[in-house]
């Protein structure tokens, strides 16, 4: 099991980029327009970068929804190879069936 602040970390990331999400593609969206002044430009890049670093989607990390595990995640399930193993062993995953030979 994960640490109950590293996941909380996680959540308030994901919180705060769902909020920032419209503005932040509006001000990209500006500031990679080619046909805009460079002025323009400018001032939105320095507005986007005075957004919240932790509003990016690129800092949210996918965790398992059983464990809360970081590393080895299958996106299909929203589980770590552990909880996909230990799920399918007892049968409690749908179409999944254990390999042994």
């Amino acid at each position: 099991m994960a640490k109950k602040s590293s996941i909380e970390k996680n959540n308030k990331r994901a919180k705060l980029a769902k909020k920032y999400a419209a503005r932040r593609e509006r001000l990209k969206a500006i500031a990679n327009d080619k046909s805009l002044d460079v002025v323009e430009r400018f001032e939105a890049s320095v507005k986007l970068a005075q957004l919240p670093r932790n509003s990016s989607t690129t800092r949210v990390r996918k965790r398992c929804e059983v464990t809360g595990r970081p590393r080895a995640f299958y996106g299909k399930m929203q589980m770590s190879r552990i909880a996909v193993r230990e799920l399918g062993s007892k049968g409690l995953i749908p179409g999944l069936l254990k390999s042994s030979w």
